[in-house]
């Protein structure tokens, strides 16, 4: 492309050159003769009045007299009637520039020039316009350099780039040429550049969410299963098995969460339902990991409360709570519903060290843990709980106290018990 620029303004120069510089050749060696003709035109008017004034004198005309009025170079023959011919200087050889006068007193006057002096003239002209010409062509060589070095240039940075979106680095390098055409390919560049990220950002996520919350019901599942190859009574085997295909359709819940809000997060399904049956069946899907522990999970607080959102959602904020206080946590774990205004509340709280003072509200971000862990777990709780309207907040410190806010759904009045008719 450089190669192309360059020969294209070179030849555009060459031609402007071409055009104008013969043109100013022509017009500048007619102006050179012209301007020879006249000054020998000039010269025997002059010889020829100089003559005319020294025989109305009748002082002496002669080669010797007139000797200093013919300039160098120049040759002047002076006719006088009855008188013969005088020459003043050396006659030129070849071709000439002459003019002839005639004066007063009858006497005529030819002044001749060697056109040799007009040809050098012009040959000086020629030179200098030659010259100029030739730092016309340098100038726009330089010039046609650095066009296409600043063409060229953020050509090979958006080749560039471009070739780092294809090889996987969606990094936007946020770089502007001053073209405005080359700044909207590099507008679009970085837009795709941030669109992609975005996405690897996303799919990223969804593995890791995936992963993360996939991980306690395939273990519970797995427990179920467990369960079901130890033992022979047959109603402990349909028990089990219930209760395996409940981890089964929770599982396929999960699934289904985790693509819709890899779609869109803000999208939720909420919908009435009773927070009891997801705190107990919370407790006891996780009732035999905390007795492998040695410890216990128990609930309390206000009953029979009809909460807003998906029930999927909200098992699984609570599901992550509950590893959460496996994991970090200590002692008892308790589950506390209350009502603060119209929402329902879930406290989640254990007898274990709590949260550390350096993470505080940061206990929420991705990759943030007090353990060796991946820091996830609360992250996506806290996205699944804002999906349906709800929250979740670290209302104590130490003791760790987490609390889910979810809307509340008013309980259904009771009719009216009709009174007793008096007859």
């Amino acid at each position: 492309m450089r190669r192309r620029l360059i020969q294209s303004t070179l030849a555009v120069v060459l031609v402007v050159i071409a055009v104008f510089g013969v043109s100013l050749v022509i017009v500048e060696t007619r102006t050179i003769s012209n301007s020879a003709q006249e000054r020998v035109d000039s010269e025997a008017l002059r010889l020829a009045s100089i003559v005319d004034s020294r025989l109305l004198g009748d002082e002496t005309v002669d080669a010797q007299i007139l000797h200093d009025q013919v300039a160098p170079g120049q040759y002047a023959v002076i006719g006088i009637p009855g008188r013969p011919a005088i020459e003043v200087g050396t006659k030129p050889d070849g071709d000439v520039i002459h003019s002839t006068a005639k004066g007063e007193q009858g006497e005529t006057v030819r002044m001749e020039e060697p056109r040799s002096s007009v040809t050098r003239e012009v040959g000086r002209t020629l030179l200098i316009i030659g010259l100029v010409a030739l730092l016309a062509v340098v100038a726009a060589v330089l010039l046609a350099i650095r066009q296409a070095n600043r063409l060229a240039s953020p050509l090979t940075d958006l080749a560039e780039t471009a070739e780092r979106l294809g090889s996987g680095d969606p990094r936007p390098r946020h770089k502007r040429y001053g073209v405005p055409e080359l700044d909207r390919v590099a507008d679009v560049l970085d837009s795709s550049a941030e669109r992609i990220a975005r996405m690897l950002t996303a799919e990223r996520r969804l593995a890791a969410d995936a992963s993360h919350q996939l991980r306690t019901p395939l273990t519970a599942l797995s427990m179920r299963l467990e369960e079901i190859t130890l033992t022979d009574e047959l109603d402990t085997v349909k028990e089990e098995a219930n209760v395996a295909l409940t981890q089964v359709e929770r599982l396929t819940d999960v699934v289904e969460r985790l693509l819709t809000n890899s779609r869109d997060p803000r999208i939720g399904s909420a919908v009435s339902f009773d927070l009891d049956e997801v705190l107990q069946q919370q407790i006891a899907e996780w009732r035999p990991a905390y007795r492998s522990a040695g410890r216990a999970i128990v609930s309390s607080g206000k009953r029979h409360l009809q909460a807003v959102g998906t029930p999927g959602a909200v098992a699984q904020v609570l599901a992550a709570l509950i590893e959460n206080s496996l994991m970090h946590g200590g002692g008892t774990v308790a589950l506390r519903t209350r009502v603060t205004g119209n929402q329902a509340v879930v406290e989640v709280t254990d007898e274990g060290p709590g949260v550390p003072a350096d993470l505080g509200a940061r206990i929420f971000e991705r990759t943030i843990s007090g353990r060796n862990s991946t820091g996830i777990g609360l992250a996506v709780a806290r996205d699944l709980a804002e999906a349906d309207g709800g929250r979740l907040e670290l209302l104590q410190a130490k003791p760790p106290v987490f609390g889910l806010f979810l809307s509340r759904t008013p309980p259904l009045k009771k009719p009216a018990e009709a009174e007793p008719t008096v007859r």
